[in-house]
């Protein structure tokens, strides 16, 4: 029988997909964030506000820039530079 998992079990399983998805959008840089939008109603942009969201929640001091950095893995503006096909358009 398959023991119930704790509340930090929980907890620690959700960071570690997080984590996965989070480098899972690194190395496929060629999805774009409005693709991401137009099929699953989200993006890196979004997954950085829900960041911050839960930062601020925790009392967290964080900027807007930091959680994007956070998620991109590097300064928006760079990635934007290095990675954005297309008009320089920004969703958010």
């Amino acid at each position: 029988m398959i023991q119930p998992i704790s509340d930090a079990q929980r907890t620690e399983l959700e960071a570690a997909a997080f984590r996965r998805l989070i480098s899972h959008l690194r190395e496929h840089t060629e999805v774009q964030n409005i693709d991401l939008m137009n099929l699953a109603d989200f993006c890196r942009n979004c997954l950085s506000k829900w960041y911050l969201a839960a930062a601020q929640e925790q009392g967290v001091e964080m900027t807007n820039p930091q959680a994007r950095e956070a998620i991109y893995g590097m300064p928006y503006d760079e990635w934007k530079q290095r990675y954005q096909s297309g008009p320089k358009q920004d969703h958010h």
